[in-house]
Parts: C-alpha cells; structure tokens; sequence
C-alpha cells in the first residue's frame, strides 16, 4: 500500500517543461545565450573559440547540437557563410534568430584597402540579406549590441519556455547591467590611448575601435579567409615606415607569420588581441571577461 501511495504521488507532480535546446555560432554569443539561460539550461557551441568561425568544418557532435537545437542563435551569414545549409537542413523546426538581421543592431561598413582613410565609421542601420556583403560580421564586438541581443535571445526563449521566463528576463538585465558596468571601466582605461596608432593583423576589431574611440590604421588582411597580396603588403611596410606606428596585433586563429613578414626589419611592438575569447572558459561570464580581455591587450601594448 505504503509503495502504491508513494507511485501515485509521484505520477500526480507535474512533469517540469523541458527546457529548450540552444546552439549558437562561437564563444561569445556562447557566452551571451549563457547568462541569459544562467540556472536553467547550457547552449552547445559550433564553433570552438580556438578555430576560424569563416571556414571551421564541423564535427559530428556540433552538427548533432544543431539537429537537436530548439533555437538556433547566430551572427549571421556574413561571419559563417557555410553554417547557412547546415541550420536549414539540420536544425528542422527550430527558431532561428540571425544577430545581424536584429532591428536595431549597429552595423558598420568594412573598411577598404590596407590602409584606412579617415575614421568613418559607416553606421548603417538596415537590416535584411541586402548589402550584407558589405557589412563588417564581427557585430559582437560592440557591446551596444550585445545588450540589445540580451533582451532578444531572452524574450525568444521566454516564448519557448514560458515557465523560466520571469529567470530569462532577469538574467537579461542582469546582464546588461554588467556589460555597462565593464564598458564605462574600458572607456576609462582606453582614453589617454585614442593618439596611439596601430595595426591588426585582419579587419576584425573595427566595432571595439569605433565603440571605444581608438581605431587602427590599418589591416594585413581584409578578411582571416584572405592572404593580402604582395602589392598590399608592400603599402602596409610603406605605411609602418611614415607613420610611427606604436603596435602591430596578431590573433590566435590566424598564422601570425603573415604579420611578421610586414612588420620584418620595423620597430614595432607586437601585441595579440583574441576576438573570440580562446582562453576564456565557457559560460555566463564569457563575454565580459572577453571585453575586459580585448581592452587589456590594448593597453599592455600601446601604453607608452
């Protein structure tokens, strides 16, 4: 009777609603689908942060993420092309929310040449697959927009998961209390360097420069899919001689050989920055640990 009782309360309880399956690109929208799903749930991961989010080949457990995903969070087509096909025909039914296409998001043109005239930033706020081509990926690394996606992956899974909903949003404003927060500390950190002048090993820092007012003067390459050519690099030595350049960044997914051989024979410090946060662990303090990582090498390199 005792064993009857105790089967018949168990049965009685409500079964708790699943909570939704989230796959997202790379490491810091990692990061962001975390704190917004902190005490409820773990996204999965793509793109590991040590690889090139342009033309990572996916293993069968991130291809297996995305089959099993609910909802599927991304930058967008202009950062991984190729993972278009596969959330069409992997992730079925799921919801799909593309970063780049959110009303409100800054977008910024990508900058032409090797080396950039002027400091336009080219804010553009359109949205839709037109001119995406044009548009500079690295959307993440404005913390403007990362706050305003906070609020959007939130409300999406509230909908999903009407039961943790009151949990999404209040880990949504949590966390954009806490990017404010990190952001006023490397506005203040960053402001004696705005005079400093540098160059990136590739075209992917232009939404932090423009953000926090210190901007390159040039990139090795266009693109981390792209090798400049040798007129290119050619400019860029030119450019390294007259403009006492105070540092040149490498990145941690790129072959930093390429960096080396313009800046071969030149007094240039060298620094690293990591846009996709490698060496940072995975999880609901990601993205700003990655922020406050990005301003450090800043500083580290370019303090007099």
């Amino acid at each position: 009777m005792r064993r009857l009782l105790s089967l018949l309360m168990f049965c009685a309880v409500p079964a708790a609603a699943d909570v939704p399956r989230v796959a997202t690109d790379i490491a810091p929208i990692h990061g962001l689908v975390s704190r917004v799903m902190e005490g409820v749930g773990t996204p999965t991961l793509v793109v590991p942060a040590g690889a090139s989010p342009h033309d990572h080949a996916m293993r069968p457990s991130e291809a297996r993420g995305l089959g099993q995903a609910d909802l599927v969070v991304w930058v967008g087509h202009g950062l991984t092309p190729w993972l278009e096909g596969p959330i069409d025909s992997l992730s079925g039914s799921a919801k799909v929310i593309e970063l780049m296409d959110v009303p409100g998001a800054e977008l910024l043109e990508m900058r032409e040449g090797g080396v950039f005239e002027g400091h336009d930033h080219g804010h553009d706020h359109g949205h839709g697959h037109e001119g995406k081509e044009a548009t500079d990926p690295h959307l993440w690394l404005d913390p403007v927009n990362a706050q305003l996606w906070l609020g959007v992956i939130a409300q999406e899974l509230s909908t999903l998961d009407a039961e943790n909903a009151e949990t999404y949003q209040s880990n949504a404003r949590a966390g954009v209390a806490e990017i404010e927060a990190i952001s006023l500390q490397i506005a203040d950190a960053l402001a004696p360097l705005k005079d400093r002048r540098f160059v990136v090993l590739h075209d992917g820092f232009h939404y932090f420069e423009a953000r926090f007012g210190i901007e390159a003067t040039a990139a090795v390459s266009a693109s981390d899919a792209d090798a400049p050519g040798a007129a290119r690099v050619s400019d860029l030595r030119e450019h390294l001689r007259e403009a006492g350049i105070d540092c040149a960044f490498s990145e941690p997914q790129m072959d930093a050989r390429l960096l080396a051989t313009v800046t071969e024979g030149l007094s240039v410090k060298s620094g690293v920055i990591d846009p996709l946060g490698a060496d940072i662990p995975l999880g609901a303090g990601h993205y700003t640990a990655l922020l406050m990582s990005i301003s450090a090498s800043f500083q580290d390199c370019l303090t007099p």
